[in-house]
């Protein structure tokens, strides 16, 4: 019987040939032993290179609406379920929202997006909206948004305005999503995933690591973005808030949230990988590694409510590296 070793070769190779990756096959990966992951990193990283070439994508947000959300996602420091104290203030106005974009693209980052906390925003709120990402777009950046649970009429209405791009994550596999929320299904953000690509747009769809899933779960949630055919894929890791539900769980170990990445490069090699929240909390000095693990992508800046690394620390990696943007 052929080695770990020689089996994910075996799997790369499969891949690099047009080949797709079984959830058998996917433990294969999972079972990689620590002594061993440097190898499984090699793997990835030649599956990125041939699909992805050694382009980095960069994007930044700005917390446009923040806090008081009536949802109860156990892992979101504005969720109705949380004592976490965050700052509350309505949707910011067109010119603070340009300004914060001007900021942002003067540093090299191609897209920019608006979140916004609650359920949905409001029709008064989405005309407001529209008129920002057409501001955006004239700026020569990729308007990208984070709204909610829109429907496809609302997403055109956003599309015509410029948006590129709509970002909802799945957050985890459909088994254990009840357990982090009860205010919305996993049906609902199926059904506005596929609202955003009938409207025409890109989408950018990931989930949430350290949360309690198993890596059932995390194949689960992989394959579930496969059949999707989402465009890029966020990974965030949990970084355990006071006040959270959520607020005792451990940080996930550096290596583990290194080989989620290898895992989604081999499910999804022609996707992009774009690492996010809880990089910089979890991986501390293996940071670097995340090109070499598979990603091609990264937001960089701070994220709604938690800290992130600066754009010229990012660029910085990059130029190391010898990628461009």
């Amino acid at each position: 019987m052929d080695s770990l070793e020689d089996q994910i070769r075996h799997l790369e190779e499969k891949i690099i040939n047009g080949g797709s990756l079984s959830k058998e096959d996917s433990f294969l990966i999972v079972d990689t032993p620590e002594t061993d992951i440097f190898d499984l990193f090699a793997s990835a990283n030649r599956i990125r290179r041939h699909f992805r070439g050694n382009t980095v994508g960069l994007c930044s947000i700005v917390n446009a609406k923040s806090g008081a959300c009536p949802e109860d996602c156990s892992f979101c420091a504005q969720s109705s379920r949380s004592r976490a104290c965050v700052e509350v203030f309505p949707l910011l106005d067109k010119k603070t929202v340009i300004r914060k974009a001007k900021e942002v693209g003067k540093s090299g980052v191609k897209r920019f997006s608006i979140v916004t906390s609650g359920r949905k925003v409001s029709g008064k709120d989405l005309s407001r909206l529209a008129q920002m990402i057409s501001g955006i777009r004239t700026l020569g950046l990729l308007p990208c948004a984070s709204l909610g649970l829109l429907d496809e009429n609302e997403l055109l209405i956003l599309k015509r305005a410029g948006l590129e791009r709509y970002h909802h994550n799945l957050e985890t596999s459909e088994r254990f999503f009840s357990g982090i929320c009860s205010t919305h299904s996993y049906a609902d953000k199926v059904r506005t995933i596929k609202a955003a690509q009938s409207a025409g747009l890109s989408v950018c769809s990931g989930g949430i690591f350290g949360m309690g899933e198993t890596w059932q779960d995390r194949i689960d949630l992989a394959f579930a973005l496969r059949e999707l055919h989402v465009d890029s894929v966020p990974i965030n890791f949990l970084v355990p808030i006071n006040g959270t539900a959520l607020e005792q769980r451990d940080l996930l170990h550096p290596f583990h949230a290194l080989k989620i990445v290898s895992l989604y490069r081999f499910i999804l090699p022609r996707k992009e990988i774009r690492i996010c929240g809880g990089r910089a909390q979890v991986l501390h000095e293996f940071h670097p590694l995340v090109f070499p693990a598979g990603a091609d992508g990264m937001i960089t800046g701070n994220y709604l409510t938690t800290p992130g690394r600066t754009p010229e620390d990012d660029l910085r990696l990059i130029e190391t590296y010898g990628f461009t943007l």
